[in-house]
């Protein structure tokens, strides 16, 4: 911070009472420019003493005495590198109050941002920190995108495209700072062709599974920075048709029904969600245990590992992998897998990306009560967020949802929305495209922007606008970037020693830990199998 005028000036007139200096007649005033200081219209300066000063006009020579004038600039310097070191040393002050600022935020707010308080007066305005989190746990939902073989070419179709130990690394992402502790599979023998990707060859990794995901555990650095342990699951969605909106059987049943614990029967979910997360196929090596068996086993063993550390949980997911982050963040508190031996009650959070609705009233009602907390982000523009439950849902009035309320159609939004609007971009193009309104690039994009309702977009981090068009053609044409750039270098071919272009073969997936039968037997499923 500069010193004031005021203050330079009070501080000369006081030197220069007491060297008992003051300005001739002839002499101007001094004036300051900047961080120059000029005296009069010339180099010289013109003062003289009281005794000077009583002498006859016409006797009076305009002149500089030395030692006056050694002490006027003596002082003037003095003051300049006073005011240069103070104006420093704030500067280093405020910055490293920035920064403790800044690593006291990471490391001790992030129940806030984790939705301890409903995220209450942090997304109007949009709080920093929460923006960059919600991008980054984003950037883990897209990470299934990106790493999914949804080549109907490749024989490895519906499989993940690397191991599992170099997931991140392969992605470029080694600096998330995170490690994939298992991957996550589905059986595809249920009504939802438009997920499940399957090769057009006879030989292929698997005929009836589907790799959807992934959980992830933060390394110990990136916990320090967190200030906890963050043990995270992934889900896929759909890569980019909407046609699976339609593969909905949009029809609720009890959530009981398929052996999940919940002690009010009234409470209902879409029938093919729940299909998708509990069915399994026992003749299958990856699916021979459903979804929820593998995340329930999953949670049990992380949590018993890093049980002497503060840890949360944290789910996301991006369409269709949206509504299955909520049904299994709903298992995971309704099972009480979270409330460790000591009693602690590990956070469980969901940040959901474009999802669609996922149960009825009840089943908002359900995941109030148990206290898991979501935050959902959509672009007001896209029609999934409006499915199922076109007619009846969250936005009728109460009486007629009261009314509606045991009809199999009638669906409701859970936790909080942040809504976001693809129109307020000064980067995407108008578009009749609803796949571009749906895509998860483009929600982190109008992330990067947002800072409250009504503020202009701004790009917060500088986040890259060319994400966007990675896997659809949502950019301006100006901006020069090809629409579905994002490729594999001559769709994974490689020649061989002979010369000859073939598929290469790829390292065997991971399956199942060896220890999930022991997890499976601590919560009463060992009799499934």
């Amino acid at each position: 911070m500069a010193v004031p005028l005021s203050k330079t000036f009070l501080s000369i007139n006081q030197q220069l009472h007491n060297h008992k200096v003051w300005p001739s007649e002839r002499s101007l005033p001094v004036s300051f420019s900047g961080h120059k200081y000029q005296l009069g219209p010339t180099k010289s300066t013109e003062f003289t003493t009281r005794r000077q000063q009583q002498q006859p006009r016409n006797n009076i020579i305009p002149r500089v005495l030395s030692k006056t004038s050694e002490s006027l600039y003596s002082i003037i310097n003095e003051l300049e590198k006073e005011t240069k070191a103070k104006q420093q040393e704030e500067d280093n002050i405020a910055g490293g109050k920035e920064e403790e600022k800044e690593e006291r935020r990471v490391a001790h707010v992030w129940r806030e941002i984790h939705g301890q308080d409903d995220w209450v007066g942090m997304l109007d305005p949009m709080d920093p920190l929460l923006r960059s989190e919600l991008i980054r746990y984003g950037e883990m939902a897209q990470a299934c995108y990106d790493a999914f073989d949804f080549d109907p070419f490749s024989k490895y179709c519906g499989s993940c495209r690397f191991t599992r130990h170099q997931f991140f690394d392969s992605l470029g992402m080694a600096n998330h700072g995170y490690h994939v502790s298992r991957y996550l599979f589905a059986t595809s023998n249920i009504n939802l062709p438009n997920f499940f990707k399957k090769s057009r060859w006879p030989k292929v990794w698997s005929k009836n599974a589907n790799w959807i995901g992934y959980v992830a555990v933060s390394d110990n650095e990136m916990s320090k920075s967190l200030g906890r342990r963050d043990i995270t699951i992934a889900w896929r969605g759909t890569v980019t048709r909407l046609e699976w909106i339609a593969d909905l059987m949009d029809f609720l049943k009890p959530i009981s029904s398929n052996k999940i614990p919940c002690p009010d029967s009234t409470v209902k979910v879409e029938s093919g969600f729940l299909d998708l997360y509990t069915d399994k196929d026992e003749t299958c090596r990856f699916c021979k245990f459903s979804a929820r068996e593998q995340i329930l086993t999953e949670m049990k063993r992380l949590l018993e590992t890093y049980k002497d550390e503060e840890i949360s949980i944290t789910i996301t997911g991006h369409s269709l992998g949206s509504a299955l982050a909520i049904l299994s963040a709903y298992d995971i508190v309704e099972t009480g897998i979270n409330v460790l031996k000591d009693s602690r009650a590990v956070p469980v959070s969901v940040f959901s990306f474009s999802g669609p609705r996922v149960g009825n009233v009840r089943f908002k009602e359900r995941i109030e009560t148990l206290g898991l907390k979501v935050l959902r982000m959509v672009n007001v523009h896209d029609i999934v967020p409006k499915s199922p439950g076109l007619f009846f849902n969250e936005n009728v009035p109460p009486m007629l949802m009261k009314l509606a309320e045991g009809l199999p159609w009638s669906y409701s939004h859970v936790g909080v929305e942040l809504a976001l609007d693809h129109k307020n971009s000064p980067f995407l193009k108008q578009t009749g495209d609803l796949t571009c309104a749906h895509n998860l690039e483009a929600h982190l994009h109008l992330l990067d922007g947002y800072h409250g309702k009504g503020h202009r977009f701004v790009l917060a981090s500088g986040r890259d606008p060319a994400l966007v068009n990675k896997a659809s053609d949502f950019l301006k044409d100006h901006y020069l970037v090809p629409p579905y750039w994002r490729q594999d270098e001559n769709k994974g071919m490689v020649r061989n020693n002979d010369g000859r272009w073939m598929q290469p073969e790829r390292p065997k997936l991971d399956d199942h830990p060896e220890d999930i039968h022991h997890h499976l037997k601590q919560l009463g499923f060992a009799s499934e199998h």
